[in-house]
């Protein structure tokens, strides 16, 4: 078991490998979104009906695109991460609702279910050492500079 505690030190490499893999999938899946056009948009956008939102479609379906593919290459490099995280978890509760609604089953709703339990899970985590969060705006600032 020491070998398996001896790797907590490496948490901040596993945050990293999670934030790339995720966020490579998650540009991967929203790029054709965006590619989509303003047809493929609306399309999306009507989802939020679901929400009791039923103005500018096209705006919406843009968002969810938007920030499935901004929103991953953001995520994988740690920048703005919790407001990103915010985001995308608010794209997964719209999509989770829209397949639940659709009567598409576990098997269809389960993907974003998982993404927003991970995105709420990260608000919590935030990004780890190895962001560009932590570069940018370190949380340990040496105030004895001053």
């Amino acid at each position: 078991m020491s070998i398996l505690r001896n790797l907590y030190r490496l948490r901040n490499m596993g945050l990293l490998l999670l934030r790339l893999g995720i966020g490579v999938m998650f540009v991967l899946h929203g790029w054709p979104k965006l590619e989509g056009g303003p047809e493929r948009w609306a399309m999306l956008g009507e989802n939020m009906q679901l929400l009791g939102i039923g103005f500018a479609p096209v705006f919406w379906g843009f968002m969810a695109g938007f920030a499935e593919t901004v929103g991953g290459i953001l995520l994988a490099l740690g920048l703005f991460f919790r407001p990103t995280c915010a985001l995308l978890l608010i794209t997964m509760i719209v999509a989770t609702t829209r397949h639940i609604v659709a009567g598409d089953g576990f098997g269809g709703y389960s993907h974003a279910l998982e993404a927003a339990i991970l995105f709420f899970s990260f608000l919590f985590i935030g990004p780890g050492k190895f962001s560009l969060d932590e570069s940018i705006f370190p949380a340990h600032k040496d105030r004895s500079k001053f």
